[in-house]
């Protein structure tokens, strides 16, 4: 009988010293604090009128370079199609197409990332890192200095990464850390070189790819995810080889 009243006192005093929520700790930065109160409640109607639950469940973020767009789409279950949410201006561009191969060459990367930090104290209003280099990089890119610190976020300058407005990013902020805090722990980012339904898009990659092999193989991979998703607005499964090339499981 001791023994159980024990392992209660334990298990209540753990509860009552247990870890914030994550959403609890953003909250604690008055910047995070401020855009709940701002946003939250126009957001909320626009989920609603678009169909889907408040907070958000699951969010997809994809971003086309030479198009300078930045999609959010979002869905209740995973067993759903995603729906799109938003549709944002990348406000800067550095680099050129292609992906990114090393530290210092101002290139956006091109790939399939997640977000992996959440910045509240950013110098570029508010930020979202991504986890590149990802597997595919580590292989392909310069193995000394592949680069890094690349992140979606505000202040609308870039050397190498996604700015949008604060306001955007303000609103992507709160939706990503409503997602995270319910659960989705990878927030997938996929970012490709142009949108392949665009013929002017498509166009400026056929140029840029008829001299460069390897490049025109790379984003052939990116056109097959592009195009899983098209069809059936679900995620397909990533995988990367031996020669961090994409595939399709």
């Amino acid at each position: 009988m001791k023994f159980v009243v024990i392992c209660l006192f334990l298990f209540s005093n753990f509860k009552l010293y247990s870890q914030p929520s994550f959403l609890e700790v953003q909250k604690s930065f008055p910047i995070v604090t401020d855009v709940i109160q701002t946003k939250e409640d126009t957001l909320r109607n626009q989920f609603v009128k678009a169909n889907l639950q408040w907070p958000p469940k699951e969010v997809y973020i994809r971003s086309f370079k030479y198009d300078s767009q930045l999609e959010v789409w979002a869905r209740n279950k995973s067993n759903e199609q995603f729906k799109l949410f938003k549709t944002y201006r990348i406000c800067a561009l550095s680099g050129t197409l292609g992906p990114k191969r090393m530290q210092g060459d101002y290139q956006v990367p091109e790939g399939f990332y997640y977000v992996n930090i959440f910045n509240p104290k950013s110098s570029y209003h508010l930020s979202l890192g991504l986890n590149y280099p990802n597997a595919s990089d580590n292989l392909l890119s310069d193995s000394l200095q592949p680069g890094g610190d690349i992140y979606i976020h505000g202040n609308c300058i870039t050397t190498g990464c996604i700015p949008i407005t604060d306001n955007q990013i303000e609103e992507l902020y709160l939706l990503t850390a409503y997602a995270k805090s319910g659960g989705q722990d990878f927030i997938p980012v996929h970012i490709f070189p142009v949108k392949y339904n665009v013929i002017k898009s498509v166009s400026k990659l056929q140029e840029i790819t008829k001299e460069d092999r390897e490049y025109f193989l790379f984003s052939k991979k990116m056109k097959e995810v592009y195009d899983f998703f098209e069809s059936n607005k679900k995620l397909p499964v990533i995988s990367v080889n031996k020669k961090g090339e994409y595939i399709i499981l």
